[in-house]
């Protein structure tokens, strides 16, 4: 009986096999030059660490044909600091494309993931999810995209004979601004390049709510957009009368509108309030942007967003492991947003 091993699994050196894991994500996960600018943001600059990253070798011909990584994240849960993983960049060369492979290779990182990390998630596509089941994560829930729509013509074209288009639109428009202006007549927005101490002022512990939540503190902030290649980031500070900071939003301006990566608020974990959200809309508006959008997680979506106008549009499926907390306690309280992910 052959017991030699078709494959087998070895932990990567960040440094010394950049080039390797660079040709192994070729052609699998994005633009080249994209992916070369994430290895050296995202594995190489982490303030937690390099990610735990497993590369995988096909024993017949000695070549490696795949890679698989955990990204550390610092989260608050029921009060105490976890170091969670974030599951990301998993690629194998088409040749050896089978569930076999891949199942090899993310089983062995689940189990190195469980030494170093209390939590483990990641954002699996459809293809990969199956993947994800047989090695033994469990259902989180979904990550949601809702959008907010702040220039009208485009939903009255779609509705109304094209004459009357123009004039409905101003219209709706029109009516929208004075309702975000009554329910934020007191608040100011102001948008900043960087992250600064305002920001990381916003953030405490007793606001994090139960959790899992990932610390959004000034040297989160800092690394995860300003020193990003892979996002441009304007913050959206919400400000009283007395010019006091009640919230911040990470927003990217992109084709179809303002999307939200991340946000906090004073209120912490039960997120921004109406009024909050009513200002971030009037100052996208105000920057020219026809859209609003942000993805939450169920922890996250909170009855704000619905009652400033958020609608849900589509949804990703989360998967994870604990090794403390019973995985129904973990997907209810899992607080995510788009910066939980690894772009």
């Amino acid at each position: 009986m052959d017991t030699n091993p078709a494959y087998t699994v070895h932990e990567a050196d960040i440094e010394r096999d950049r080039d390797l894991i660079l040709g192994l994500w070729r052609g699998n996960l994005g633009e080249d030059a994209r992916m070369a600018r994430k290895y050296d943001w995202f594995y190489r600059q982490c303030p937690l660490g390099a990610p735990l990253t497993l590369l995988l070798r096909h024993e017949e011909s000695g070549e490696w044909v795949g890679v698989g990584s955990a990204g550390p994240r610092q989260m608050l849960m029921g009060g105490s600091r976890v170091l969670a993983g974030v599951l990301v960049d998993l690629a194998v060369l088409p040749v050896h494309r089978s569930l076999g492979p891949a199942l090899i290779l993310q089983t062995a990182l689940m189990k190195a993931g469980a030494k170093r990390f209390e939590l483990l998630y990641g954002f699996p596509n459809p293809k990969a999810a199956a993947v994800f089941k047989r090695v033994g994560y469990a259902p989180l829930g979904e990550l949601t995209r809702y959008v907010r729509v702040l220039r009208h013509g485009d939903y009255a074209r779609r509705r109304v004979p094209a004459l009357l288009a123009g004039p409905a639109g101003w219209a709706l428009d029109a009516l929208d601004r004075l309702r975000l202006r009554a329910r934020s007549v007191r608040l100011q927005g102001q948008w900043q390049a960087r992250a600064d101490a305002t920001l990381g002022a916003l953030w405490s512990l007793a606001g994090a709510g139960d959790g899992p939540v990932a610390v959004r503190d000034l040297a989160f902030l800092r690394w995860r957009f300003d020193q990003s290649p892979l996002v441009e980031v304007r913050y959206l500070v919400v400000r009283d009368a007395d010019g006091g900071a009640l919230a911040w939003f990470a927003g990217e301006a992109r084709v179809h509108g303002l999307h939200v990566h991340d946000f906090w608020s004073r209120r912490g974990a039960v997120g921004p309030t109406r009024a909050e959200l009513a200002t971030l809309l009037r100052s996208a508006r105000g920057a020219g942007h026809a859209s609003v959008s942000v993805e939450l997680g169920a922890a996250a979506a909170t009855s704000a967003w619905g009652a400033a106008g958020f609608a849900a549009r589509e949804a990703r499926p989360v998967f994870g492991r604990s090794s403390g907390a019973s995985q129904e306690a973990f997907a209810a309280r899992l607080w995510l947003t788009s910066a939980d992910e690894d772009e």
